[in-house]
């Protein structure tokens, strides 16, 4: 009797065969995938050959060893036992190099704006924050990039930012008033969070001339108001473009923009041509400002409560800027954008915590050509590199004794290297708000000082971490004191 050619044996038969065919092809596309990994391993260790590293896991690298509460502390290690770059295995064979020494820094930030354009951010480091922060400078390569760049560059000149330190000065008085009602609980304050709140109000002042302060709504939570408030900011952006824009369209409403006592970032935005004359669209106009609000917001909030913390630990250089800070403002009633080039003493001081506590602590690349360093070295295109600005800031080699805390490294008059000092970065890619984040460490500083005596937690010392802004794993606890008011004195005598 014939077969059915329909029968369960003929079917089970076809399927096998599929089910093989369709295994053999999974194990040949594997083949080819394990020997293109392979190779591209080989390639990658004779391409650095010549930069040693400590032993790594054939599968997860050094993964391992460079989790976020060990990395700095790892870093720290490699640098004092591998000169001037140590490269570092991530998982399935990938490999970044690590570099923190001044003449390899400069080789790479010294490259002229075109120049840039061959070496892109990593995409790896800084994609996951393209759906918040959208693709302004911080995340823009290639001629895009240099435009915008060009554009935006007189939206932080100094005449822009003078008025911006009053705005600054209300926001940061805000939060120490915060921190006197406060005083009565008589337990360490977590400064991070209430820092944040702080500069995210002063950007929201300077963004939009925003009105009031976002510090004074109360949540029970600090950390999710904070997340909440970013939210609100970012919510918030498109809502003002649009009502900003017709604004200008109105007849005179131009004219009456220019004649403000002070223009906001949105203002200069809106205003900026690029050369060919064309303006930013909507989508460019909010990544520009939300970029902004996220540079200008996060990484001062590190460098301010890092600050804080560097000077609580250090009794005497706290005391010798608060003696600074007085005699020149007093009680600090009134502090303006010329007093700011007169604490020279208190200056040093906020440097040497940046160098110790670099707000962002390293910055990826990939280079799109080859590269040769001043030791002969040189590494092939399609390398990663991280410019590990915590490494350099740590390096003994560049600063001696680097875990103290030595404010006259920065002495008018020391002789430094170019590149050994990197806190907003360097190059055509330095950081664009780099003297408006100066000009706000310097007013935070100041005031607080003034109104506090800064003394650390024992019980909680800070765990730097690092995430693409420096943080504390433990957040940051400072206990307080109340300094006497110099014209409370005057009047009680």
């Amino acid at each position: 009797m014939s077969v059915s050619v329909l029968s369960p044996s003929r079917l089970l038969g076809d399927v096998s065969g599929i089910l093989q065919a369709a295994s053999l092809l999974i194990l040949l596309l594997l083949l080819i995938k394990a020997v293109q990994l392979y190779l591209h391993r080989q390639w990658l260790l004779k391409a650095l050959q010549q930069f040693p590293c400590p032993p790594s896991h054939w599968l997860f690298g050094h993964i391992q060893e460079l989790q976020q509460d060990q990395e700095l502390q790892r870093i720290q290690k490699w640098v004092e036992t591998f000169p001037s770059a140590c490269p570092h295995w991530l998982w399935g064979g990938k490999v970044r190099v690590q570099l923190y020494d001044p003449d390899y820094m400069k080789v790479i930030l010294g490259r002229s704006a075109l120049s840039c354009l061959s070496d892109p951010k990593s995409h790896g480091s800084y994609r996951f924050l393209a759906p918040w922060i959208g693709y302004g400078l911080l995340l823009l390569n290639g001629q895009t990039w240099f435009q915008h760049r060009r554009m935006l560059t007189p939206a932080f000149h100094y005449d822009i930012l003078k008025p911006y330190v009053g705005l600054m000065a209300d926001s940061v008085r805000v939060m120490l008033d915060k921190w006197e009602e406060l005083l009565g609980q008589d337990s360490p304050l977590e400064v991070f969070q209430h820092v944040s709140l702080m500069t995210l109000d002063t950007i929201m002042k300077c963004a939009f001339s925003h009105q009031g302060s976002i510090q004074v709504d109360s949540l029970t939570s600090a950390g999710r108001w904070t997340h909440r408030a970013c939210q609100l900011a970012h919510q918030h952006t498109d809502q003002v473009i649009q009502l900003r824009k017709a604004q200008l369209q109105k007849e005179g409403e131009l004219e009456k923009i220019k004649r403000k006592r002070h223009l906001d970032f949105l203002d200069i935005l809106l205003l900026a041509k690029m050369e060919n004359g064309s303006i930013l669209s909507d989508k460019d106009l909010r990544a520009e400002v939300d970029t902004f609000m996220f540079e200008g917001h996060d990484t001062t909030a590190s460098g301010i409560s890092w600050i804080l913390y560097a000077l609580a630990t250090h009794p005497k250089h706290q005391e010798r800027c608060r003696e600074e800070i007085h005699s020149l403002l007093g009680d600090g009633a009134s502090i303006t954008w010329n007093h700011l080039d007169q604490m020279p003493y208190t200056t040093m001081c906020i440097k040497e915590a940046l160098r110790l506590y670099p707000p962002v602590p390293g910055i990826g690349r990939e280079l799109s050509t080859p590269v040769t360093f001043p030791d002969g070295r040189s590494l092939p295109k399609g390398i990663m590199v991280l410019l590990s600005i915590y490494g350099l800031h740590h390096n003994p080699k560049v600063w001696p004794n680097p875990e103290v805390f030595d404010p006259f490294r920065f002495a008018p008059g020391s002789a430094q290297h170019s590149h050994a000092f990197l806190p907003f970065s360097g190059g055509s890619r330095n950081c664009i708000g780099k003297q408006f984040a100066m000009n706000e460490l310097k007013v935070a500083t100041a005031l607080t000082l003034l109104r506090f005596e800064l003394l650390p937690d024992p019980t909680r010392i800070p765990i730097p971490i690092a995430r693409l802004v420096l943080k504390s794993k433990n957040g940051i606890h400072l206990r307080l004191r109340r300094l006497p008011n110099p014209c409370e004195d005057k009047d009680q005598l």
